[in-house]
């Protein structure tokens, strides 16, 4: 599997290697280009594709379950109007879920995180402002925003939070160095759902349901009616199959707070 690392010292070997050949040989100044451009694809696209796990290692699914268990996660809440409503589906169809809450949203609507977690669902982080140029900030700004929810949720519910969910999926140095420094564990997914998208909700249940199989991770989020709509056509399905839904730490083995 590709890493940042691994290719950063693979591209500067080349590079040694081109300067080396140039004493003997004229080495076309394009070879250093194209290099170069392979390197920026690659660590562009490993930045926003999760699951290569190029700069950080999240966890996926699990592929050594034996039980026919799921974990449904939900980003970007809690909603004050469409939280409650994914809560009393999930209640309905005897699922569990993980909550993966934005703390400036925790801070607004303590008494929905309080029903979450009587529910018997987890909640994990996933920073506290959300901004759209976090995969931009710098180590110590990363810190802060997840060390701002984390002792928030400590504070209020007396839990320390072990899970993360990286915001827009989005990794780099700097966000590994701070989820290294918290001590925090990073959830990803094997099935994006894209309900956030302009898709319709039978295009996004057939996207979670084409190839769902037991020990999947599905992302959802709990921010429109839209997204209510599929997770109830999902919870239907995973009734039919005989699937269950159990929170993300539960499906890992892995511990969701301190």
């Amino acid at each position: 599997m590709l890493r940042f690392g691994t290719i950063n010292r693979i591209v500067i070997a080349l590079f040694c290697l081109l300067l080396i050949t140039n004493y003997w040989l004229a080495v076309p100044v394009y070879l250093y280009g194209i290099i170069a451009f392979i390197w920026f694809t690659l660590t562009v696209f490993g930045s926003f594709f999760i699951q290569w796990n190029y700069h950080l290692t999240s966890h996926h699914k699990n592929k050594k379950i034996e039980e026919n268990k799921v974990a449904i996660t939900f980003d970007d809440g809690p909603h004050p109007e469409f939280t409650p409503q994914v809560l009393e589906l999930l209640e309905k169809y005897n699922a569990k879920a993980t909550f993966f809450c934005i703390g400036k949203e925790i801070k607004e609507h303590q008494a929905i995180v309080s029903t979450i977690l009587e529910k018997g669902h987890t909640i994990g982080n996933h920073t506290y402002s959300h901004t759209r140029n976090f995969g931009f900030l710098s180590t110590e700004k990363v810190k802060q925003e997840l060390e701002q929810t984390n002792a928030l949720v400590k504070a209020i519910f007396n839990k320390s939070m072990r899970l993360y969910r990286p915001a827009f999926g989005v990794t780099n140095p700097r966000i590994k160095q701070a989820v290294q420094d918290t001590n925090l564990t990073s959830i990803g997914w094997s099935v994006r759902s894209l309900d956030t998208t302009k898709r319709s909700k039978n295009m996004v249940v057939r996207r979670i349901t084409k190839n769902l199989k037991k020990g999947d991770i599905i992302l959802l989020h709990d921010t429109s009616a839209k997204s209510v709509a599929v997770l109830e056509q999902l919870l239907l399905f995973l009734q039919q199959k005989k699937m269950q839904s159990i929170p993300v730490n539960e499906l890992l083995d892995i511990v969701a707070y301190e």
